[in-house]
C-alpha cells in the first residue's frame, strides 16, 4: 500500500569510504490507527540502500518524554558522526544489526495450532483427527503447540508497524511464515477461565506483526486462507464458549482468514475423554473435509 510520504530532511556525508546520503521521511498511517505516523531514516551509498531505521508515534508511552521525530533525528546524528569517525566498522555493524534469524518451521497446506498446554489431552486428540483427515486428502499438515515453543508475549510496542516484523526474534517468526503459506488454519483450544489459554493468546497477540506486514505489502488480508475452530470446555452449555469463540474469530478476522466452521464440545468434565462421545470424530473429520473443499482451500 502506498502511504502519503513527506521528505523532512536530507543530508550528505563525506567519508574516507565515499559519499553517503541520509534522508528522513514521514508517512501518514492514520488509516491503520488514529494519528499514527511512521518516520523512516535511510542511509544510502548512491542508489544502494545501506541501512534503514523506522519508528512510529504509537511506540512512545505518555510518560517517556520522547517522540519519533526527535528519536529519528538523534539516530541520524549518530549515523553521521560514526560514518565520519569509523566508516568501515560502522558499516559492518549496520549489516549485522539488520540481519534476522531465518524461521525453521516447515511450510504446509494445513496449520493446526493445538492451544492446550496439555500435550496429551482432548485438544491433542482433536488435532490428531484433523491431521489424519488432512493426510487422507493428500495434503501436508503440521501441528504446533505454543506452550512448547519460545514465543515472547506481545508488549504492545508497535514496532511491527515500522517494518512489518516483530522486535522479538524467536520461534514466532516461523509460525508467521507457516501461517502465511497455509491454506487452512485449524485452532484447537480448551476453555481456560472462560477464554483461551495463555500460550495460545500469546501466539494470537504476536500475529499483530503479520497484520502490519499484510498492510505494508498492500494485501491487508490473507487471501485464500480458511479458518476452523475446534473448542472443548468442561462445563455443560454452549454459553461457556461465549468469550473463547470471539477471541479466535476476531484473530482470524484481523488477518482476513475466512471462517470455515466450528465444532464446540461442552460437558467434557463428565465425558472426560472426547473419544467416548458418539459421532464426534466423524463430525470433526467432516468439518475438516468441508473446509478443505471450500474455495479458499484450492486443490
Amino acid at each position: 500500500m502506498a502511504w502519503k510520504r513527506a521528505l523532512l530532511e536530507k543530508r550528505e556525508v563525506r567519508t574516507s569510504e565515499g559519499r553517503y546520503t541520509i534522508t528522513l521521511e514521514r508517512e501518514d498511517l492514520s488509516v491503520l490507527y488514529p494519528a499514527m505516523e511512521r518516520y523512516t531514516l535511510t542511509l544510502r551509498a548512491g542508489k544502494k540502500e545501506v541501512a534503514v531505521f523506522r519508528t512510529n508515534t504509537y511506540e512512545y508511552s505518555p510518560t517517556v518524554g520522547l517522540d519519533p521525530r526527535s528519536v529519528a533525528r538523534q539516530r541520524a546524528r549518530i549515523w553521521e558522526e560514526r560514518l565520519k569517525d569509523e566508516p568501515l566498522d560502522f558499516l559492518e555493524y549496520l549489516t549485522k544489526e539488520q540481519t534476522r534469524r531465518l524461521p525453521t518451521l516447515p511450510l504446509t497446506d494445513v496449520l493446526v495450532i493445538q492451544g492446550s498446554p496439555r500435550a496429551d489431552g482432548n485438544c491433542s486428540i482433536l488435532a490428531g483427527w484433523v491431521a489424519e483427515e488432512v493426510k487422507i486428502s493428500r495434503k501436508s499438515v503440521q501441528v504446533l503447540l505454543p506452550d512448547d515453543m519460545e514465543i515472547h508475549p506481545c508488549i504492545g510496542c508497535y514496532q511491527c508497524y515500522n517494518t512489518g516484523a516483530c522486535t522479538f526474534e524467536d520461534e514466532m517468526e516461523g509460525v508467521v511464515r507457516a501461517l502465511r503459506c497455509a491454506r487452512l488454519l485449524v485452532v484447537c483450544t480448551p476453555v481456560y477461565t472462560s477464554t483461551v489459554p495463555a500460550g495460545l493468546k500469546a501466539l494470537i497477540d504476536r500475529c499483530q506483526a503479520l497484520h502490519a506486514a499484510l498492510n505494508f505489502t498492500g494485501r491487508r488480508r490473507m487471501e485464500g486462507t480458511c479458518g476452523l475452530l475446534l473448542g472443548v470446555c468442561g462445563r455443560q452449555g454452549q454459553e461457556n464458549f461465549a468469550c473463547l469463540a470471539p477471541v479466535v474469530e476476531v484473530f482470524m478476522e484481523n488477518l482476513g482468514i475466512v471462517p470455515a466452521g466450528e465444532v464446540l464440545v461442552d460437558g467434557i468434565d463428565r465425558a472426560r475423554d472426547i473419544r467416548t462421545i458418539p459421532g464426534l470424530e466423524g463430525w470433526v473429520r467432516k468439518a475438516v473435509r468441508t473446509a478443505l473443499s471450500t474455495s479458499c482451500c484450492p486443490s
